[in-house]
This record gives structure tokens, sequence and C-alpha cells, in this order.
């Protein structure tokens, strides 16, 4: 279910010049804004958990997921080359899935590990904030990517239509509104989080059970349903 050629291309699209310099913007951003926060307020375990919070996790990580998992099928749809792609004796699922784990991978690595540092930058990981927060990152990457790879499927305005959740949904409804929080990939990670930090600095308005269960099912609906649309992509080239 993982073919190297269809991986290969994926990174070299994702990663090209242009893309990596948006996908490396906001850690760097999130970084400088945690050193400049750790020089002027101190070590504090609460501004840290409401920088990796509303920034990171609220912010960063869905931008990136919506860059990575819309980029990872979306330009080859728009201008054509998927054709060349589905023309080869390569399964249908296989190319999605393949495409989600390098969409997975990219999000993870831009998102989840800035998180980290900027934790440890933060307050040096104090009632584990850091890393609870680079866990949910790590949960939601998943969730996202396959989300985004979804809409890059169906979509020709899959990035804008992407940035507007992020931005809108998840960073502004999924932190204020309280109906919104409990169909939010941010709720759902942080329910995780919450866990792992075992305090009282990270919390979800979700229960663990129900967000894994959310998590898993958008997770598996999404990829499903991606590989249904490349299938009916297929048979509309053919005809």
């Amino acid at each position: 279910m993982y073919d190297p050629t269809v991986a290969r291309l994926t990174y070299r699209a994702l990663l090209g010049r242009r893309r990596a310099l948006i996908l490396g913007a906001l850690p760097l951003l999130l970084i400088v804004i945690s050193l400049a926060v750790r020089a002027l307020a101190g070590a504090d375990d609460q501004t840290a958990a409401d920088v990796l919070g509303g920034l990171g996790l609220a912010t960063m990580v869905p931008i990136i997921g919506v860059i990575a998992g819309t980029g990872a099928i979306g330009p080859e749809i728009d201008d054509g080359s998927v054709v060349y792609l589905l023309s080869k004796p390569i399964k249908r699922p296989t190319i999605i899935y393949t495409k989600l784990i390098v969409a997975v991978a990219v999000t993870m690595v831009f998102s989840a590990v800035p998180t980290l540092i900027a934790g440890f930058l933060l307050n040096g990981n104090g009632q584990q904030v850091a890393v609870a927060y680079t866990v949910a990152a790590l949960v939601a990457s998943i969730a996202y990517a396959a989300l985004f790879l979804l809409l890059g499927t169906v979509s020709r305005h899959a990035v804008v239509f992407g940035l507007v959740y992020a931005l809108i949904w998840e960073a502004l409804f999924g932190s204020l509104v309280p109906g919104a929080r409990t169909l939010s990939v941010q709720q759902w990670s942080l329910a995780v989080a919450e866990k792992v930090a075992g305090g009282e600095l990270v919390t979800s308005d979700v229960g663990l059970t129900t967000a894994t269960i959310a998590l898993v099912a958008v997770t598996v609906l999404a990829t499903w349903y991606a590989g249904q649309k490349l299938r009916t992509l297929t048979l509309a080239g053919e005809e």
C-alpha cells in the first residue's frame, strides 16, 4: 500500500523551494516568538501553554496541514499531470495512501518538531507542557493531512477552503465557541494532550474516548472517500 515512486514525486512537490519556504515560515515564527516571550516574561507554565495552544496548535498546525495535505495531490489534479500518474499500473488506493503518508510526515516534521523546540524554550517542558502539545501536534497532523488531502481531490479551490477552515473554524470558532469545540480536530488532539500533561494547564472540551474515536473516524473516512474520488477521476479521464 506504499509506492516509493509516488512518494518521491510527492515529496519533491511538497518540498520544492517555494512551498518549503512557506512551510518553514510559521514554525520559524513560533520559535522566534517563543524566544521573545521567554526573554521578556521568563519561564512561565501558563504562558507556555497559551503560546503553544494559541499560535501552535490552533494556527500553525492546521495551516501546515492545509499546505501539505492539499499540496500532496491538488496541483497534480489542477494541471492534469495526475492523468500520467493514474495511467501507471498502480492501484488507486495505493496512490492515496502513499500521498497521505507523505503529507502526514511533512505535517509532523514542520509542526510537531518546532512545537517541541518552542515548548522547551518557553518553560523547559515544565508540567509536561512541551511534550503534551507536541503529542497533540502529532495526532492532529494525521487528521488534518487526511482531511486536506480529501479536500484537494474534490475542489480546485482546496487551499482557499482549507485556510478558511483552519483560520476561522479551528483558530477562531474552535477556540471560542463552545458548540464548535466538540467538532474540532484541535479539541480532539487536546484531549490526548490533556492525558499526557495530567494537569490543569492543558484541557479539552472533549473526552479522550470520544476524541480518539473522532480522530480515527475522520482519518479513515477522509482517506477512503479520497480514494473513491480518485477512482471517479480515473473513469472521467478514460471516457
